[in-house]
């Protein structure tokens, strides 16, 4: 029996939301369409061991895996480990002068731009709860993590962006 209308109902619903989560966390567009594309021919894969329909949970778990495969392939230094010092390198004060945040535009813009200067384990989770609408305990289940883990990267991540220069200098 083929897996194909198995991967359609249970992938092709949520490959929006797989290229979003992977746009995000690349930064770039065509970099997102190869992660997408390797996690679907992942997913048509592995399709048949999924047991139940929670579909896009599980499609976006391999799509994060995706990403972090091709990111120490393509981008090895942007993996850093949790270990408290991700968040003191998320932000650098000099790194933009007022002129620069003031010719940005938009305020959507700016705050895209400060959620992509996140720190990635950071920015998987925040995309994840507040693009995604997805629950604590889905996130934990994608990011492999405790849920307690998950509340603390999320608070980080808003603490982040709540300090960050980029969303100050359009005050």
């Amino acid at each position: 029996m083929s897996q194909h209308p198995r991967f359609e109902e249970l992938v092709l619903p949520h490959l929006d939301a797989g290229y979003n989560m992977a746009r995000w966390l690349t930064r770039n567009v065509n970099d997102a369409e190869d992660v997408v594309q390797d996690a679907c021919v992942r997913a048509l894969t592995y399709v048949g061991a999924l047991h139940g329909s929670d579909g896009k949970a599980w499609f976006l778990t391999i799509v994060r895996h995706a990403f972090y495969d091709w990111c120490r392939r393509n981008r090895p230094a942007e993996i850093a480990p949790d270990d408290g010092t991700a968040i003191d390198l998320a932000i650098d004060p000099a790194a933009m002068d007022p002129q620069q945040a003031a010719l940005r535009g938009a305020e959507s813009r700016m705050l895209a731009d400060a959620v992509a200067e996140l720190p990635l384990i950071f920015r998987e989770v925040l995309i994840l709860r507040e693009l995604e609408e997805l629950s604590y305990k889905e996130i934990a289940r994608i990011a492999d993590v405790p849920i307690g883990t998950v509340m603390s990267r999320l608070a980080r991540a808003r603490g982040l962006l709540q300090r960050s220069p980029l969303l100050h200098a359009a005050r």
